[in-house]
Formats: C-alpha cells, sequence, structure tokens
C-alpha cells in the first residue's frame, strides 16, 4: 500500500512537472523600443523619416504582415525576410511634409508575434512654413520723403 502511494505521488510529480513545461511560450515575440515619435515642427518638404526599431525576444522567426497606415501620406516601409530570434530590425515611416499645420497619424503593424500580433505605432508633430525672409527697410525718422537725383 505504502509503495501504491509513492508511486502515485511520483506520477503526480511527473505530470505537473510536464504541465508547467507546456506553459512556457513558445513562437515568435516582438518587442519595439518605442511606439511613439514626437517630431516636434518640421519645416514645410523636410524630412518626416523616422525608424521603429524592434527585436523578436521570441524562439521563432517573427515574420511581418504588410503595415497599414492611417492615411496615404504616412508610408510605412518594413523587412519582407524573417527577423530571427534575437535578432533586431526597423520599421521605416515616413510622413510627406507638403502640408503645413499638425498632424497625428498611426500605423498599425501585423506580425505572427504570439501575444500581441498587432503592434500600433504612433507619430505626431506640426509642419510648418520656413519663415520668409525680410527686405531691409529704410528707417524714415526725420518723417521725410527720400529724394532720388
Amino acid at each position: 500500500m505504502k509503495n501504491l502511494v509513492l508511486l502515485l505521488a511520483l506520477v503526480f510529480t511527473v505530470v505537473a512537472a510536464g504541465a508547467q513545461d507546456e506553459k512556457k511560450v513558445t513562437g515568435p515575440e516582438i518587442s519595439f523600443q518605442e511606439t511613439t515619435h514626437d517630431y516636434g515642427t518640421i519645416e514645410l518638404n523636410g524630412d518626416g523619416t523616422y525608424n521603429f526599431e524592434f527585436m523578436n525576444t521570441g524562439n521563432e522567426p517573427l515574420i511581418l504582415s504588410k503595415p497599414r497606415s492611417s492615411c496615404g501620406c504616412t508610408v510605412p516601409e518594413w523587412p519582407k525576410e524573417p527577423i530571427l530570434p534575437g535578432e533586431t530590425n526597423k520599421i521605416k515611416v515616413t510622413y510627406n511634409t507638403h502640408k503645413a499645420g499638425p498632424f497625428n497619424k498611426t500605423v498599425t503593424v501585423y506580425s505572427n508575434a504570439r501575444s500581441k500580433a498587432t503592434v500600433l505605432l504612433r507619430i505626431n508633430g506640426k509642419v510648418e512654413a520656413k519663415p520668409a525672409e525680410a527686405l531691409p527697410e529704410k528707417n524714415n525718422s526725420e518723417g521725410a520723403t527720400p529724394i532720388n537725383k
């Protein structure tokens, strides 16, 4: 009887340990250094490019599907090849700065990551026209009209 109880306890321990091993997450995982970028103020027709860096923190290759931007003025570029475990890469986001005014845009990244298959990247800032150069003016403090001879 003691042997039977001991054997059942051993089987229970082995099964419980095996169940814990199954809980370990396997698969690709995506981890971004940051998911929001504030450009601040950009000059009209200036450089609206930013690279969002990420890492595959999982243990299987990470594959990105086509990221989608919230409008046509924001263009994402992403790696088409699988990102191996431990590797880093980037998603290049370019905002078209041809129109003045504030902006707040998003890029949705789809992947085969196990815990977070969809990640939202955000960019914001303000596009302003370059100040026009003013011509120097003659100071006429006398109030008289200049005479040209």
